[in-house]
């Protein structure tokens, strides 16, 4: 297999393990590997336990499920549904679809290579202002991809006069940012197709293949001595060369929060 090869099969199997994708599969063959015992009247224990057994073992491969919260989803996802099925005498049995539906509903598939919900953590933004003041205090301040709402009660604090503004594709986490934070205008819609133009500053958090995409993004659309606020990953170009950080918040447990500013369109890179 020449390099070339390799790669290409490297990136096949990268997009088969975009998350939710590695749940959804776990899930409809731990079901089949089940219907399959009970079909060939194995006892109850194998068939509902081998399953389950395997699930276990599938989430704790890196590939298929990188946080601990992931590893919970996958091997959960099949006992979960039969507790439920067990508990409803006479229900059809395609109910336990039901939890996929509200996976899909959170995660819609446009949003696979985005990166999923994770909470802003309280306090993660409190030094923010001190190292990327606003020209104008009540600039528009955006938190693309806003998820449940966390970063944008994190950046009300930060920039209390600032207009407030979130979009999030997902119509779940959506609906709950809208509720939780009425301060803000959240819109349902895809980062990605936003117009980042007019931001005062952006804050992100995207998984580190996507930031490339982000930092273009911003160099073409932001203004310059406007700030890309960017959770946990640094922003590097298509070359994989680093963006030169204005600042860098280190948060408890070493998760960092990367401050760049945009100097008007040609950002330095860090060598």
């Amino acid at each position: 297999m020449t390099p070339a090869e390799r790669s290409g099969l490297r990136q096949k199997l990268g997009r088969l393990c975009t998350w939710p994708l590695p749940a959804l599969a776990t899930w409809g063959g731990a079901w089949v590997l089940a219907l399959a015992l009970k079909a060939a009247s194995a006892p109850t224990w194998a068939f509902l336990g081998l399953p389950t057994a395997a699930g276990a073992l599938i989430a704790l491969w890196p590939a298929v499920a990188a946080t601990p919260w992931r590893r919970v989803f996958v091997a959960a996802g099949f006992p979960l549904s039969v507790i439920a099925l067990g508990q409803g005498a006479g229900l059809p049995g395609w109910l336990w679809l039901l939890p996929l539906a509200v996976l899909l509903l959170a995660y819609p598939v446009n949003a696979w290579r985005d990166a999923p919900v994770f909470p802003t953590p309280r306090g993660a933004l409190k030094d923010l202002a001190a190292c990327a003041p606003l020209a104008d205090p009540q600039g528009r301040v955006l938190d693309a991809g806003c998820g449940l709402g966390d970063g944008l009660r994190e950046l009300r604090a930060a920039y209390p006069a600032a207009r407030i503004e979130g979009v999030e594709w997902s119509w779940l986490w959506w609906a709950v940012a809208a509720l939780r934070c009425r301060f803000a205008h959240v819109r349902r819609g895809d980062m990605w197709a936003d117009d980042w133009a007019g931001c005062a500053l952006l804050y992100l958090f995207q998984r580190p293949e996507t930031m490339p995409r982000a930092m273009a993004k911003a160099r073409a659309e932001m203004p310059a001595g406007s700030w890309f606020v960017s959770l946990e990953f640094e922003a590097r170009d298509e070359a994989g060369r680093a963006w030169a950080p204005h600042a860098c918040l280190a948060l408890p447990g070493g998760r960092p929060v990367w401050v760049y500013r945009i100097a008007d369109g040609r950002q330095p890179v860090a060598p």
